[in-house]
């Protein structure tokens, strides 16, 4: 039988300005296809980072004092959004989850955006 990991709930910053609502939160460990985001109709948004396998019986693990995932966070947000013109990153462990302010929020589930390295943009 396999053992059911219990998701971390993870720390947030949350930031607005006049016209975006952004949410960083530290992810460590996982691939950006690992990482997800959702919009809810009710204003909130849900953010989770699914467990990658692990190198099992690859290395032996001396020193264990944080753990990769699953991660998860719901929250309120502090206004209404666009969650289908929103956007998710992913990069050094890091999840951005950036939502354009809204007369109405309007739901939606977002993955990381693919970019690439060294464009400078």
């Amino acid at each position: 039988m396999q053992e059911r990991i219990e998701p971390q709930r993870i720390p947030v910053k949350l930031y607005r300005t006049a016209d975006m609502i952004t949410v960083a939160a530290p992810m460590p460990g996982l691939e950006a296809e690992n990482v997800s985001a959702e919009v809810t109709a009710s204003g909130r948004l849900v953010m989770w980072g699914a467990l990658r396998a692990a190198l099992k019986d690859a290395k032996e693990l001396l020193v264990d004092e944080w753990s990769v995932g699953p991660y998860h966070r719901d929250i309120e947000l502090p206004g209404a959004v666009d969650g289908e013109a929103g956007v998710v990153t992913y990069g050094n462990g890091v999840v951005v989850v950036a939502l354009p302010v809204a007369p109405r929020t309007r739901p939606a589930r977002l993955r990381p955006t693919k970019h690439r390295h060294g464009s400078g943009a």
